[in-house]
């Protein structure tokens, strides 16, 4: 990993929830950061505010996760705000993702898989990263991103374990699911029920879960790579 410049000094802030979840090893690179919850409608608006009455410098703030079923998302306008106080801006993996991808006109930056996805596919809508988590710290999952559910059957599909017809199936039916409904273990029932799919080989090709979230492969590439710091 890169080492910290003396510019470590800067304000280091990111707004994270269950993509970090209760993982050691990426606490571990995101200790440089003052870690919030997930973002929600003002949050930024504070953060900038108390940074200006301390007379702080503008720093570093990383959108990563955020809240919008039970209170309002983070707002546009408070973002915006942001980046004219001085402050850099980037956004990943979750809600970061969504708004770097509405705002990059006005300087918020994107970053990884779920950005491009993001700014490069005209379907791919604000509900395939959401998902059912804990209210509090640790942020626990209790649903799976849909981006993720994807990564996994297409990964089947390449494999020849699932026709791509069968794959457009279950992905549709989860699509039409509310997003806490979508698991692997609906995604798994879906699968097995297809034509021609051995259980026992969908099971061993999703043994290994963690290599499709891409929402926390990002976060990962994130701090080792740290693009912030160019």
């Amino acid at each position: 990993m890169p080492a910290r410049t003396p510019e470590a000094r800067t304000e280091l802030v990111m707004f994270v929830g269950p993509t970090l979840a209760a993982s050691a090893r990426i606490r571990a690179l995101a200790k440089p950061y003052k870690l919030r919850r997930p973002v929600r409608r003002h949050d930024v608006d504070a953060l900038v505010a108390a940074q200006k009455k301390a007379r702080k410098k503008p720093g570093v703030l990383v959108i990563v996760d955020g809240v919008f079923h039970d209170t309002l998302a983070v707002g546009h306008a408070e973002i915006r705000d942001a980046l004219s106080a001085g402050w850099r801006v980037w956004g990943l993996s979750s809600m970061g993702a969504i708004r770097a991808r509405e705002m990059s006109h006005l300087g918020m930056r994107g970053f990884g898989h779920v950005y491009e996805r993001f700014c490069g596919a005209d379907d791919f809508q604000d509900d395939e990263v959401a998902l059912l988590h804990e209210p509090t710290s640790p942020y626990r999952a209790a649903s799976e991103p849909l981006i993720h559910l994807r990564a996994a059957i297409d990964h089947l599909v390449a494999r020849g374990t699932v026709s791509a017809e069968d794959a457009h199936t279950v992905i549709t039916d989860l699509k039409a699911r509310w997003y806490g409904e979508r698991t692997i273990a609906r995604a798994k029932h879906a699968l097995k029920r297809c034509p021609r799919v051995e259980p026992a080989v969908v099971d061993r090709e999703l043994r290994d879960f963690d290599r499709f979230r891409w929402k926390t492969l990002d976060l990962v590439r994130f701090l080792t790579e740290q693009p912030e710091r160019t």
